[in-house]
């Protein structure tokens, strides 16, 4: 089994580790009302789901 000769410093670890971070999330315009939401879903300001009503807009608090 390998094991490491040296101490692998807190710089090369986070170097290596750079690509493991969160991915974006795209988002897109919801077409009934202009919010933002996340494509595939319900839009949650006004209940449309490809340009039908699915559940009923949000209240504003």
């Amino acid at each position: 089994m390998a094991v490491p000769k040296k101490k692998v410093s807190r710089s090369r670890r986070g170097q290596r580790r750079s690509h493991k971070g969160p991915g974006v999330v795209g988002t897109i315009e919801c077409a009934q009302c202009g919010e933002i939401k996340l494509p595939h879903h319900v839009c949650r300001y006004c209940g449309h789901y490809r340009d039908r009503p699915v559940t009923e807009p949000r209240q504003a608090y």
